[in-house]
C-alpha cells in the first residue's frame, strides 16, 4: 500500500507519497523555482505541497493561474477534493464571473483558481491587491514570454506582495536558452528544478511510451496537383526578381524567409516615398504565402482540406474586404486547374486509411481504449472525424477551439468541458484534436496518440506525447508523409527536443544549490501548528517607494484592457481608471481623447465604414483630438489600395484637423500617451475629464450627455433613465425606488445615484 501525504491542510489518504514531488516541493519552497516535470506525473501536486506549507506558515492568500476556462475548472475540482480547506474559500475567477462579484469573492477566497487574463484586468482595475498573497503557482509557465499576462502578474506581485513566492510548473520550457531565460526572467525565477523520465526516483512511475514512425508515399495524382501550385510559385517567385527583390534557393524556402523578406518590404514602405514596385512586391508575396499554405496542404494533410481552404480563398476573393492577393489566385490559370483536378480526383491522402486502420486496431485489440488524433489544421480534423465516423466500433469527437470562420465553428468553453468529461465516460472513444487538447487537460487512460503531421516545436511536440502513458503503458504513432515537408519538421522536432533536455540540465546545475529544508518531514508527519518552527526566513519587502509628485492620470477606455497598453502605462506609473468611454480610448485631459487603432483594426474599420463616424464623434467632442496608429504594416493589409489609405490619412488630417501618430508597438503608443498627459497635466495643469466640449448637438443628444456623466452611466443607461422619466430634471428628482423601476438600473447604481445628486458638496 502506498503511503499518503500527511498535513493537516490535505485530506489524509488522498495524495499519495512521492519522493521526486516532495524532493521538488522543497526546492520550490527555498526560491522562486521553475519546475519541469515530464506530462503525468504530478506538477499539481508539487503545487499543493508548496500551497499547503505557505498557508499554514504565513495565511493569506494563494493562487493558481492556468491559461483556459477548462484548465481552471480541472484545477478547482482536484485542490477542492483534497484540501482540508472550507469549499466556499476555494474560488474560480473566469471571464463568465463578473467583476464585481469577483472583487467581492476575493475578499473572502483563500486559494484562487484563475486565468491571467482575468487576474491581469482586475490588477489594472484596481478591483484586487496581491498585498497579501503568500504564493503563485503558473501553470504552463513556458508561455510567460512577451506580452502574455503571466509576465505583467509576475512583475505587479513582486511589486506588491508582502512575502513574494512563485513556482511555475511545465513539462517543456523549450529549447533554446533564450526561451528559457526569458521565462525564469518574466517570472522572477531564481532556480530550476528537473526531473525527468530517467531519474532514478521517478523511474518506478514511468509507464512504457512507444514511439512509432510510419513513413508514407505520396500518391501521384497528388503530386501532379503539388506540381501545378509550384508551378504558380515559380511565376510569382519570376515576377518578384524582376522587380528586384529575388529569393533564393526556392525550393527549400521557409514560410520564415517569406516573413522575414515582407517585414523588410514594410521597412521600406515606412522610409519614405516608396517605389511601385515595393507595393507590387508585397502583393505577390502574399500570394506567396498562400499558395505555399496551399501546397503544405496537400503535402502534408490531404485533397478534401485542400478543397476547404481553396474555397474559402474563393470565398474571401468574392467577399467586398477581399484582398488583391486572393482576387489574382482563383483567376489564376494554373488554380483553376487545381480546381478542376480536385472535383475528378476521388483519392485522398493515403495517411487517412493508416489513420482508420491504427485507431481501428487499437480499439479492436483494446475495446476500452481511448484514443487522441492530433491533426494541426480544422479541416483535417473535421475530415478525420467524418471518415472514423464510418469505421464500426469508432465513435469520434471534434475537438477544437473556440475562434469561429466561414463554414468552421468554433467550441464554446462549456462544450469543451462537455466533451471531454463524455471522452472519459466512453460516450466517444476518439478525440480527433487540434492544438487546443495539447496543453495540460486531464485526460487520464488515453493508450493511443495519432499525430496525422509532425510538428517542428518541440513544446507542441512533448504535450502531445504526454497525453498517453500516464496510468499505463501507451502508445504513439507519428505519420510522416516521404519527400515533404512532415520529414523536416519530423527532425526538426526531434532535434529541438534533445536540445530542451540539454539546456535544462545545464541550467538546473549553474543555479544555486537548495538550503536544507526538512520539506519530507513536514508532509510525512502529522502537522502540529504551534510546535512547527519556520522553513527559512523572509525579508520585509514593505519599504515605502518615493511618492511620484508629478502623478500623470490617464482615463482608459474598458475594451482596451485586452491590448497591452495599459499594462504598460502601468509599469510606468501612470494611474490608470478604466471606464466605459462612449468616444474614443484614452483621456489624457479635458481637451485630448486618444482613438487608437491598430493596422489591421484601422483598415478594418475604413473598409467597414466605421472610422469617419468614430472621428467626427471624436472631433466634435474633444478639443484637441488625437489618432494613433498602431504597427509597422499599414499598406500591406487586407490588400487594400496604398492610395485609399494615403486619401484616408489626408482627410482625417486636413478635414477634420485630427493629427495622426504613428507608433511601432503597445510599449510605444504607452510612452506617448505618457508624454502628451504629463504635457496637459503637468506643464499646462489641466484636469482629466470624462466630458470634453461637445461641440452643438441635437437636444436629446445633450440630454443623454448630461445624464450620462452621472457615476459612470452608460449611454444606454442614460437613454433608459430619460425615456423613463421624460427629462433631465425629472431623473435627478427621481427618489431610490423609482430608479429601480428603471430597466439596467439595479440597487447599486440607484443607491449611487442618490448619493451624487442628494449629497452636500464639499471641496
Amino acid at each position: 500500500m502506498p503511503e499518503h501525504i500527511k498535513h493537516h491542510l490535505i485530506e489524509a489518504d488522498t495524495v499519495e507519497q512521492r519522493l521526486y514531488q516532495l524532493d521538488l516541493a522543497g526546492k520550490a519552497l527555498d526560491v522562486s523555482t521553475l519546475v519541469v516535470l515530464p506530462t503525468g506525473l504530478g506538477k499539481t501536486v508539487v503545487c499543493l505541497l508548496v500551497m499547503a506549507s505557505r498557508l499554514e506558515k504565513l495565511g493569506g492568500k494563494v493562487m493558481v493561474l492556468s491559461p483556459t476556462k477548462p484548465l481552471v475548472e480541472q484545477h478547482a475540482s482536484f485542490f477542492r477534493n483534497v484540501m482540508n480547506i472550507p469549499e466556499e474559500e476555494v474560488l474560480t475567477f473566469t471571464g463568465s464571473v463578473s467583476p464585481e462579484k469577483r472583487s467581492e469573492l476575493w475578499k473572502t477566497g483563500r486559494i484562487i483558481i484563475s486565468t491571467p487574463q482575468v487576474i491581469e484586468n482586475d490588477i489594472l482595475t484596481k478591483r484586487i491587491s496581491l498585498e497579501d498573497v503568500t504564493h503563485i503557482t503558473f501553470d504552463e509557465a513556458h508561455r510567460a514570454v512577451g506580452n502574455y499576462a503571466y509576465t505583467y502578474i509576475a512583475e505587479k506581485y513582486f511589486e506588491t506582495a508582502k512575502n513574494p513566492l512563485c513556482l511555475g510548473i511545465t513539462a517543456s520550457p523549450g529549447s533554446s536558452d533564450e526561451k528559457i531565460a526569458e521565462v525564469c526572467e518574466s517570472l522572477h525565477i531564481e532556480s530550476v528544478a528537473v526531473k525527468t523520465e530517467s531519474d532514478s526516483d521517478v523511474k518506478p512511475y514511468i509507464h512504457k511510451k512507444e514511439i512509432e514512425w510510419k513513413r508514407i508515399n505520396l500518391p501521384d495524382k497528388m503530386k501532379e496537383i503539388k506540381d501545378l501550385l509550384n508551378k504558380v510559385l515559380e511565376d510569382r517567385y519570376k515576377k518578384l526578381t524582376e522587380l528586384g527583390y529575388p529569393i533564393y534557393n526556392k525550393r527549400f524556402v521557409s514560410k520564415k524567409d517569406l516573413l522575414g523578406l515582407q517585414a523588410k518590404l514594410q521597412g521600406e514602405l515606412r522610409g519614405g516615398m516608396p517605389e511601385t514596385s515595393v507595393y507590387s512586391a508585397i502583393s505577390l508575396l502574399a500570394e506567396i504565402l498562400k499558395v505555399s499554405h496551399a501546397v503544405e496542404i496537400t503535402e502534408t494533410q490531404g485533397l478534401e482540406a485542400l478543397r476547404m481552404y481553396i474555397e474559402r480563398l474563393d470565398n474571401e476573393a468574392g467577399s467586398k474586404s477581399g484582398s488583391k492577393a486572393s482576387k489574382r489566385l482563383v483567376e489564376d490559370l494554373y488554380i483553376r486547374q487545381v480546381v478542376y483536378r480536385l472535383k475528378d480526383c476521388d483519392i485522398e491522402h493515403p495517411k487517412l486509411e493508416y489513420v482508420k486502420k491504427i485507431v481501428s486496431d487499437e480499439l479492436e485489440n483494446k475495446p476500452h481504449s481511448r484514443v487522441i488524433v492530433f491533426a494541426n489544421y480544422r479541416d483535417t480534423a473535421e475530415m478525420l472525424t467524418k471518415a472514423l465516423a464510418d469505421v464500426e466500433g469508432i465513435r469520434p469527437v471534434r475537438f477544437v477551439g473556440q475562434a469561429s470562420k466561414y463554414k468552421d465553428k468554433g467550441l464554446t468553453q462549456k462544450q469543451q468541458v462537455e466533451i471531454i468529461e463524455q471522452f472519459k465516460a466512453g460516450d466517444y472513444n476518439v478525440l480527433v484534436a487540434t492544438s487546443v487538447a495539447e496543453e495540460g487537460l486531464d485526460i487520464p487512460s488515453t493508450d493511443l496518440v495519432l499525430f496525422y503531421e509532425p510538428i517542428p516545436s518541440e513544446i507542441r511536440s512533448i504535450q502531445r506525447k504526454g497525453r498517453t502513458g500516464r496510468k499505463h503503458e501507451g502508445r504513439v504513432v507519428v505519420l510522416v508523409t516521404k519527400g515533404t515537408r512532415d520529414e523536416g519538421y519530423y527532425w526538426s522536432s526531434l532535434s529541438k527536443e534533445r536540445k530542451m533536455q540539454n539546456n535544462m540540465r545545464e541550467l538546473q546545475a549553474a543555479m544555486p544549490a537548495r538550503k536544507n529544508n526538512s520539506i519530507e518531514e513536514e508532509f510525512m508527519l502529522e502537522s502540529n501548528v504551534k510546535d512547527q518552527k519556520t522553513l527559512f526566513e523572509y525579508d520585509d519587502n514593505s519599504d515605502a517607494k518615493p511618492e511620484n509628485k508629478d502623478s500623470i492620470k490617464i482615463i482608459v477606455d474598458q475594451r482596451e484592457i485586452r491590448s497591452s497598453v495599459a499594462r504598460s502605462l502601468d509599469r510606468n506609473g501612470v494611474e490608470i481608471t478604466v471606464n466605459t468611454l462612449e468616444v474614443g480610448d484614452y483621456i489624457l485631459s479635458d481637451r485630448i481623447a486618444v482613438e487608437r487603432k491598430e493596422t489591421q483594426d484601422f483598415v478594418g474599420s475604413l473598409i467597414e465604414q466605421k472610422l469617419f463616424g468614430q472621428i467626427v464623434n471624436l472631433s466634435r467632442t474633444y478639443e484637441k483630438p488625437i489618432l494613433i496608429i498602431e504597427g509597422e504594416s499599414l499598406f500591406n493589409c487586407r490588400g487594400i489600395n496604398p492610395n485609399a489609405i494615403h486619401g484616408t490619412l489626408a482627410s482625417i488630417s486636413l478635414d477634420f484637423g485630427v493629427p495622426i501618430f504613428h507608433t511601432r508597438d503597445p510599449e510605444d503608443t504607452a510612452a506617448l500617451l505618457q508624454h502628451i498627459a504629463k504635457r496637459e497635466q503637468v506643464d499646462e495643469k489641466r484636469e482629466v475629464n470624462m466630458h470634453g466640449k461637445k461641440a452643438a448637438a441635437m437636444l436629446p443628444q445633450q440630454q443623454e450627455y448630461v445624464v450620462s456623466s452621472i457615476y459612470d452611466i452608460g449611454p444606454k443607461a442614460a437613454r433608459n433613465l430619460l425615456k423613463h422619466f421624460g427629462s433631465v430634471e425629472n431623473v435627478m428628482k427621481a427618489s431610490y425606488e423609482e430608479l429601480l423601476e428603471v430597466n439596467n438600473v439595479g440597487p447599486k447604481t440607484a443607491a449611487k445615484i442618490r448619493k451624487i445628486i442628494g449629497s452636500e458638496y464639499k471641496r
